[in-house]
């Protein structure tokens, strides 16, 4: 239930803000849907009358995540997953804007759908909801879609979703064309003939449980492939999803020679190996495939440098026919805009990563690589926040999550921090009670 918009202070709070380095124990004031102001001191007395007050004394304050990659059913398969439901787990795991993907039916590839989609969640999510539009029409990666009239309609970047488009040519006028848009082009860097019928990482783990791999090169192809393109037409290019050691020492290559690459690594491929599949554990099965340790471990340290730029949820509902099959017949994907939050606090409570680090990748860098509001708490900033308790302990139960569909891979974990409270445009959307 949305509450009012009356001015809220939260008070006493650990306040930090990526955007600017900020970090203190203070006070932030929000008014008229905007951040006013953020400092130490602020108190009761030098707040707009009928303000509510929040004591945050031993939580955080953050702006508001920014999911950059999350499946969400409308137009076509509202049953996996509504605009309605997908805001309400969003909301919950402090997720205050959804990027959400164009392979729904029909596929978001004309203004008119881009439209719908916005008019859509305007009318029945209690978050922001942004699309990403088609980069070739119908996903079919034969044909580049109309780059300029889509933007105008509203897509914030173009993206062919879990699908790779495996004509050079087709990608490099993509590339050039959204140039003249400044627009960002979005790419799942996977190549299908090295895939094959691989389920999952390949390696002594694949060929012990009797199941065909994806070698880590399907992804190291297709990343070399794109930024030599890159460097032949002088686009803005974001790698979807990089999963192994071998992609960041060609992004490391990539952004060393100055070019305009960008890369996001999923919650999945952070805190999970190959190993947590187990006895065919059909939740942990994603596309891109779980890897080793060594290279979840690589990605860590890829996010704490800034090489990878953002962290995401590759939320993809699937519901139980599509996932209660032999691991090789399953679907790939797994829910995750309730739990990334406090997926991703594992590695800050295990020192593997600072919090600037992980709010940085969640919150400010997806804002401005795509251009969009939030991610910082400066003054005159959209009002999107979240409160977040680092301490407090829970256990994920599936049927508790607000997702459709239940395919969590974080079924029974134990995690320690989760939000609060999530404020969407100066209105509080969730309270944890």
């Amino acid at each position: 239930m949305l509450s009012d918009r009356r001015p809220i202070l939260l008070a006493n709070a650990r306040i930090l803000d990526p955007s600017r380095d900020l970090d203190i124990v203070g006070d932030l004031l929000i008014a008229d849907g905007t951040i006013r102001e953020a400092r130490k001191g602020i108190g009761a007395a030098g707040v707009p009358e009928g303000t509510e007050t929040v004591d945050c004394r031993g939580k955080v304050v953050a702006p508001g995540l920014i999911d950059m990659r999350a499946f969400v059913g409308e137009p076509g398969a509202g049953h996996r997953e509504s605009f309605a439901s997908a805001s309400q787990a969003a909301a919950a795991g402090g997720v205050t804007t959804i990027i959400c993907q164009p392979d729904t039916s029909p596929v978001i590839d004309d203004p008119a759908t881009v439209d719908y989609v916005l008019r859509r969640a305007r009318d029945t999510a209690i978050v922001h909801v942004q699309p990403m539009a088609a980069l070739t029409k119908g996903l079919n990666g034969k044909e580049m879609t109309e780059l300029g009239l889509l933007k105008a309609a509203g897509a914030v970047a173009f993206t062919d979703g879990i699908r790779s488009v495996t004509n050079a040519q087709v990608l490099r006028r993509a590339l050039t064309y959204a140039r003249e848009f400044d627009a960002l082009i979005v790419h799942h860097t996977e190549d299908p003939d090295l895939t094959g019928d691989g389920v999952m990482n390949e390696g002594e783990f694949a060929a012990r449980l009797g199941l065909l791999g994806v070698p880590r090169a399907a992804e190291t192809v297709m990343l070399e492939r794109d930024i030599r393109l890159v460097a032949l037409t002088g686009g803005r290019y974001h790698a979807a999803s990089v999963t192994c050691a071998e992609s960041l020492e060609v992004l490391r290559r990539a952004k060393d020679a100055g070019l305009n690459v960008t890369a996001s690594a999923s919650i999945n491929h952070l805190t999970l190996n190959e190993n947590d599949i187990g006895s065919y554990r059909t939740f942990f099965k994603v596309s891109p495939p779980l890897r080793a340790e060594d290279d979840r471990k690589a990605l860590v340290d890829a996010i704490g440098a800034g090489l990878i730029d953002v962290v995401m949820s590759d939320h993809n509902p699937q519901d139980v026919e599509t996932k209660r099959l032999p691991f090789a017949e399953a679907a790939g994907g797994a829910i995750g805009l309730e739990t990334m939050l406090s997926a991703g606090l594992r590695l800050v409570h295990n020192q593997e990563l600072t919090l600037t680090a992980l709010l940085r990748a969640m919150s400010t860098r997806p804002a401005e690589l795509l251009g969009i509001p939030g991610g910082s708490l400066r003054n005159g900033a959209p009002a999107d926040v979240i409160v977040v308790d680092m301490d407090a302990p829970w256990v994920v139960d599936p049927n508790e999550l607000k997702s459709k569909c239940k395919n969590t891979p974080f079924d029974e974990a134990r995690m320690t921090g989760r939000v609060a409270r999530t404020i969407v445009g100066g209105r509080t959307v969730y309270e944890y009670t």
